[in-house]
């Protein structure tokens, strides 16, 4: 006779109660997982937004050098572009001497061509101002912007419609 009539139901009870924790432990760790991935795609994100951010910070000053090595072309407004204004290259500066307006004018082709290399849309404006202190002295000022295209990273923040970003720096040359 049996002493433990229900020894062989219990057991096979717990058997599937322990395939039903697995289950769930696989579900638990399938959303953690989905999580760290989501998490992984948004510091992408966040890196490249950045790295864009450093571009335009770079080539700022870039184009602030150049205006300082050619202050007097930028006395005369020779530097002053719109955004969508693209110079044309006219003469090679790095391979012959040139004029102050050739110079110029190559400073800002090369400006442009390497706004749209280095970030998606990217392009940029120039306007530079003589300022009249209160001293009576005046000083030459430069301010450069540049935008570009930050779609997929702002779309990832949740930021749909703000798509062009843009930098706006001001220095006194």
């Amino acid at each position: 006779m049996n002493r433990y009539p229900h020894k062989h139901s219990s057991a096979a009870r717990a058997a599937g109660f322990t395939l039903i924790e697995v289950l769930v432990a696989l579900l638990v760790l399938s959303v953690g997982l989905l999580g760290v991935a989501k998490l992984s795609f948004s510091s992408v994100q966040a890196n490249g937004s950045a790295y864009m951010r450093t571009q335009a910070t770079e080539l700022t000053k870039e184009i602030f050098d150049a205006m300082r090595a050619n202050r007097n072309q930028a006395a005369q407004n020779g530097y002053d572009v719109a955004y969508g204004v693209n110079p044309g290259a006219g003469t090679d500066c790095s391979q012959v001497n040139c004029t102050d307006i050739q110079m110029a004018t190559y400073d800002l082709a090369q400006w442009k061509a390497r706004l749209q290399a280095a970030m998606p849309g990217g392009d940029g404006q120039i306007v530079t101002a003589i300022v009249l202190l209160p001293n009576g002295n005046q000083e030459l000022t430069a301010a450069v912007s540049i935008q570009w295209n930050d779609q997929v990273a702002q779309q990832s923040f949740g930021n749909a419609g703000a798509n062009v970003l843009s930098i706006t720096a001001q220095t006194v040359l």
